[in-house]
This record gives structure tokens, sequence and C-alpha cells, in this order.
């Protein structure tokens, strides 16, 4: 029987074992066999980095996880690569200093698209980072630069939001940005240079924060905007162990955001530490039931709010590696839509993403 528990912790950060010891415990629970091996999947969020208290997450790393080479492994035909701050240049104009990421992952996506590290296209397409409160110039220059640097690979920028005023939510967040920060006329100055140069915007935000994605949707609805982690669910400080309260809530919101048709929706991130659920405090890690069960909630109203073609699961790796190995999450994600049918499996598992990142139909 699947089992669901709120943690019991107290956290601070969404690194809760460092990849040594990450590993050791994964390792713990043999690897599941993929289910519907043969399905296409283009996973469209996940990141890269080397850096101290961060650990390494490089091609080897992502490899490793979608399991080439091996037999349990999904299908796992092309990523995307979600801006996280690393490798940001240490020397230069302040508002340039996001194309060193760019440049970093450019190197990677060009070392998989050699061919001699598998058939994932990995970082097929790059979604940059960067400040947009700097000023519509400042903004403009970044983002052309980031769009030479990509090769052609650069679809979008991500400027994260996610805040709360609870300082002990504070830890989880990569970055330090006040409340309603995409309300402020600078943000909106520098968002309003993504549509002009055919670009989308990753919006990433705790759920207290989604009526101001409404508000951004409704204000830009010539910008194509992707929602994050199914709105960015918090289950830690004040809003541990209100899962029920905080879940009515975000339906309502979320229905509210699904009316913006410019409005697309990842299903993920839901293993991440500040989710609240106990499975990384688990001496054995979970299996794709439990995790089903779990996130089943989330995922089917946002499936129902949105329809099929406006969704894309997506690993959040390594993140949402805290809580679960690579192929359990994928499973996890295909025991909910066991139902569905043929036509929105293509479209949960790589229709809608192949389309919003105008990627390689697979």
């Amino acid at each position: 029987m699947a089992q669901v528990a709120e943690a019991k912790g107290i956290y601070q950060g969404s690194h809760v074992r460092d990849d040594a010891a990450l590993a050791e415990w994964l390792a713990r629970r043999p690897t599941e066999t993929a289910l519907e091996p043969a399905l296409p999947i283009i996973d469209p969020h996940h990141h890269f980095w080397h850096a101290q208290g961060r650990g390494e997450y490089l091609l080897p790393g992502i490899l490793d996880d979608i399991g080439y080479g091996g037999t349990h492994g999904h299908n796992i035909v092309s990523t995307v690569f979600l801006e996280c701050r690393a490798m940001y240049r240490k020397d230069g104009p302040r508002h340039m200093a996001a194309l060193g990421e760019i440049e970093f992952v450019a190197g990677l996506a060009a070392m998989s698209a050699s061919g001699g590290f598998g058939p994932c296209r990995v970082a097929e397409i790059i979604i940059g980072g960067g400040d947009l409160t700097l000023g519509a110039a400042n903004v403009r220059e970044l983002m052309e630069a980031e769009i030479v640097a990509a090769g052609g690979r650069l679809r979008g920028m991500r400027h994260g939001v996610a805040t709360d005023a609870a300082p002990s939510v504070g830890g989880f967040a990569s970055r330090k940005v006040p409340l309603h920060q995409v309300m402020d006329p600078k943000f909106r100055e520098g968002f309003a240079q993504l549509a002009p140069l055919g670009l989308s915007f990753e919006s990433w935000q705790y759920h207290p924060q989604l009526p101001d994605a409404i508000d951004l949707a409704r204000s830009f609805p010539d910008t194509s905007i992707i929602l994050n982690h199914v709105g960015g669910i918090l289950g830690v400080g004040p809003y541990q162990n209100r899962r029920q309260e905080v879940l009515a809530g975000w339906r309502a919101n979320i229905s509210e955001l699904a009316k913006c048709p410019n409005v697309t929706v990842k299903l993920g991130g839901l293993g991440m530490v500040s989710v609240g659920y106990d499975f990384h405090e688990r001496d054995i890690p979970p299996g794709s039931a439990d995790l089903a069960e779990a996130w089943r909630p989330y995922i089917e109203h946002c499936i129902e709010a949105f329809g099929p073609d406006r969704c894309m699961f997506e690993s959040n790796f390594p993140p949402d590696k805290q809580s679960s190995g690579y192929t359990e999450l994928w499973n996890a994600f295909k025991i909910v839509t066991k139902n569905a049918s043929t036509a929105e499996k293509t479209a949960l598992y790589s229709g809608t993403a192949a389309r919003v990142y105008k990627m390689i139909v697979p």
C-alpha cells in the first residue's frame, strides 16, 4: 500500500544530503524497471552545476540518471536546461554576468550533440537567466548576447522570484528577492523585452505568489509563460502540516491561471524538500507508488485545468533527487497517467514541450 506522510524535521535548505550521501541513500532501494519504456520523453527541466554547497551535476550525472546503456531506463530523447545561477562571470558588467552560464551549458550541449554520449540530446534547449530589473537596455543587451552564445538553443529566460515573508522559508530559494517583485515596474520593463525577441518566461515562485503570476500573465498576453513546478507548493515553515488548506487555495489559483491561454505548466518539482513530504527522511527511498500517491492531487488538477496540451512532465533534477531516483520519478508520473489516452500521453511527455520550446519532434 502506498504511504504518504508529512516531514517531521525542520529544514533550512534544499540539500538534505550531499552528493556522496545521496548516492548511498538512493542505492538502498533497487532501481525499478521503467514502465512504458518505449514512450518518448522530453525532460523539459533540469540543471547543471558544480559549486561548493551544491555539489556536482554535469553531463555524466544526468546520463547516469537517465540510465543510458542500462536496461531499466526511460526513453528520454532530449532535455531542456534551466538556469540555476551556475558559472556566472566573475568580471565584467553586472548585467552581463549571467552570460557565463550560457557559455558553460552550451559546451555541455555541444558534447551531447556530438553523439558520443548516447542518443539523448541533452540540453537541446537552454533557458537562460539574468536580472530583469536592471533596465530595458541592459536586459536587451544580455538577451541578445545569450541568444548568440547559446548557438540557436536559447528559447527563454528565468528570473526566479520564489520567496516568502516567513524567514523559515528563505533558505529554500537560491536567491533573495523582494515580495511581489513581478509587480515592480522595473521588472516589467525588462520582462517586456522577451516577446520581441521570441523568448518565453519561466515563472518560478511559491504557491502564495500565484496571484502575482496571474496578474503578470494577464498583463503580457503575447508572452509565453511556463509555470514551473506546479506553482511551487510549500509545506515547510508556516505551511507545515497544512496540506489540505494549502491544496484548496492552490487549486483555486491554478484554475484561475489556466484561464490565461499564454500559460503552460510543468508537472514536477514535487520532490523538493520545500514541498514538505517525508520521503527524504526515510531510511529507504520511496518507490514510485508512494510518489504517485502524494503527487497525484497536484498533477491531476493541473491536467484538468490546463488540459494535456498545456502540461508537460519535468524531472527537476537534481533538486528532486533528494526524494527519489530518476527512474522512480518517471514511473510515478506514468502511474498517475495510466488511464490517459495515447494522444494525451504524447502531449504530456513530449508534445507540449516540443511545441512550447520549438524542439525536434521525437
